[in-house]
């Protein structure tokens, strides 16, 4: 049975995609109040129409629906799972949906542990970028079964074109990770080809229209390149939240015995680019590791940050744990993912060495 529109949804994390999520709920008039670490994130919502809490907890409290887009696992974790978590805190027959691209083991945990305090928990992250989010158009990928979601289906249509139930706990996540990969294959595409170009003496935005009419095609191709070509890196999608869902896909693909070498490349190089100033950039970014010294300065990009930290033997890890002693093995929730680095020296003139 659906949920009426007089329920209260509560709504945690209102970063580059949550607002405008969260937005979308309020215009299609739910009562929403919304929580944010740093306050300033709330005062547009809060101007149409929005409440503001002062914790997670006085934001679920009351709350029928509660949505969570966060950072990382860890921050994950700690929303549901901690003793004053959501688990605890939301009320009886509470729908905790959580939006974050994430670990699927966590959100298997986190639906087992809701089931058993009388909550309905599950994995809901969604594709389509900041744009996708601004329009109401994200696809939704969800580890549920349609009966699971049909209550609270009518929230989730205020800012979705497309949702796909994948049957269970956990499942949405993998099959998110699952893009990610392919997308991550399809950004290192468009930036060798478009380095190719240059270096080949090519007109790029007129290799781009070529590509883009053939097979070589891909949505990042079209949407993203040009954005690259024209110096354009405002984040659609953050550099290091990228980083991180190909370091999940990757602990994965540990847990299952098998190989994504293109991922691991993509993983290389987004890592690179995160350790050199880039992490806050959009992930089209990844066109800079190809640029001249010049190019990737202007842009606020530092190589000396890379030779500076395999000096110090230390590494910003993407699952948000902290690590002692330069010790860079993620046990991201039981998975034990080993990144290893490689140093790569660049001189004024040299272009990224994959």
């Amino acid at each position: 049975m659906a949920l009426s529109k007089n329920a209260k949804v509560a709504f945690i994390g209102t970063g580059i995609m949550g607002a405008p999520i969260a937005e979308h709920l309020i215009s299609a008039g739910y009562d929403v109040t919304v929580y944010n670490r740093t306050p300033e994130k709330v005062q547009r919502l809060v101007s149409l129409g929005a409440h503001a809490a002062e914790s997670v907890t006085d934001a679920v409290k009351d709350a029928d629906v509660v949505f969570t887009m966060v950072g990382y696992p860890t921050d994950v974790e700690d929303v549901y799972l901690t003793t004053d978590g959501l688990i605890r805190v939301a009320k009886k027959g509470a729908y905790l949906i959580d939006l974050t691209t994430s670990s699927s083991q966590l959100a298997r945990d986190i639906h087992d542990a809701a089931e058993i305090e009388g909550k309905h928990a599950f994995d809901c992250p969604v594709t389509g970028g900041q744009k996708g989010a601004q329009d109401g158009t994200l696809t939704l990928i969800i580890g549920a079964t349609e009966n699971d979601i049909e209550p609270v289906r009518a929230l989730l249509e205020t800012f979705s074109s497309k949702i796909f139930c994948m049957g269970g706990a956990g499942k949405g996540q993998t099959a998110k990770l699952c893009n990610q990969v392919s997308l991550a294959s399809c950004m290192i595409g468009y930036a060798d080809a478009m380095a190719l170009a240059e270096q080949g003496g090519l007109d790029v935005e007129q290799m781009l229209e070529v590509v883009a009419s053939g097979m070589g095609s891909s949505r990042a191709l079209k949407e993203l390149a040009p954005k690259s070509l024209e110096g354009d890196f405002q984040p659609g999608f953050l550099a290091e939240h990228f980083r991180k869902d190909i370091a999940l896909a990757l602990a994965q693909s540990e847990d299952l015995e098998i190989t994504l070498p293109g991922a691991e490349t993509a993983f290389t190089l987004y890592d690179m680019l995160c350790q050199i100033g880039g992490a806050r950039k959009g992930t089209q970014a990844i066109s800079l590791l190809y640029a001249d010294e010049a190019t990737s300065t202007a842009a606020g990009l530092d190589w000396s940050l890379l030779e500076d930290q395999e000096d110090e033997g230390e590494h910003e890890c993407c699952c948000g744990h902290d690590h002692e002693d330069g010790n860079h093995e993620c046990e991201c929730h039981g998975h034990g993912h080993h990144h290893d680095h490689e140093g790569h020296e660049h001189g004024h003139d040299e272009h990224c060495c994959h």
